[in-house]
């Protein structure tokens, strides 16, 4: 379909809406990363009460349409689903030594937002703080590429997988997928993966979230969204370069920090 392409390359004013919302939603997720940091710790939460609590801070903004998928809320081994839906039956409560992955969204009518953190309730083990390093590492690596007219999402890719990699570790999706203008949060032909041809244009709004997922134990996401703009090249640049503008980017968890 021609007109997908179309669509995924925003207009000027898709694109001034879209920051607009993205300030707006990343106030309203530090206030919720300000609550659980205060919160968590004296371990009454469940995964539940952090879903809510963050549609709560969203909505307080008086600009919510909706969030843009089923908040994912994923403490200790349930962090480690990929895709994990809390329930009453999978509920879990938050506690000390946990890993809590909170992957979410809101649709606001100016722009639709997706992001991912992921929180250290109390003290993280060496091996979490080592596996958190090497997705920010990558993550940041996306974040600060540089590239040539016509590269694809799948040369892209291999960017925020290297240090995963160098361990003998990977995550098995995607690292980006494309994403709409008060549409579909996951929005074609333009992706950050392994099967991503289609080449990045500047206006495309995709992801950036490498993981890791250790079974049964943990899990870790690291996500903002990216805009494609144009780069400034060098003296004897012979192609167009592009680069990525991170939407409004929140505040990251120190409590990962190596000691």
């Amino acid at each position: 379909d021609p007109v997908a392409l179309l669509k995924a390359v925003k207009n000027p004013t898709e694109i001034s809406g879209t920051r607009n919302a993205h300030k707006r939603d990343g106030a309203a997720l530090t206030r919720f990363l300000a609550w659980i940091d205060r919160e968590a710790p004296g371990g009454a939460l469940t995964e539940i009460d952090a879903v809510e609590a963050l549609e709560s801070f969203r909505r307080e903004t008086g600009a919510l349409k909706d969030v843009s998928f089923p908040t994912i809320a994923g403490a200790g081994p349930n962090g480690a689903i990929v895709h994990y839906r809390v329930t009453r039956k999978t509920n879990r409560r938050i506690a000390a030594g946990d890993l809590l992955l909170i992957d979410s969204g809101a649709q606001y009518e100016d722009g639709t937002t997706d992001v991912t953190r992921t929180i250290a309730i109390g003290e993280p083990t060496p091996e979490m703080r080592d596996r958190f390093t090497r997705v920010l590492r990558g993550h940041i690596a996306i974040s600060r590429a540089v590239f040539p007219d016509g590269t694809t999402g799948a040369q892209i890719d291999t960017l925020a997988r290297q240090f995963l990699w160098h361990a003998g570790i990977d995550f098995d999706h995607g690292t980006g997928h494309g994403v709409g203008s008060y549409l579909s949060v996951h929005e074609g032909p333009a992706r950050i993966s392994k099967l991503g041809t289609v080449p990045l244009k500047r206006g495309m709004i995709l992801s950036n979230e490498p993981g890791y997922y250790k079974t049964g134990a943990y899990g870790i996401r690291t996500e903002n969204l990216v805009l494609v703009v144009a780069a400034d090249a060098p003296a004897g640049a012979e192609k167009p370069l592009k680069a990525f503008e991170t939407r409004a980017p929140r505040p990251i968890d120190r409590g990962m920090d190596p000691p």
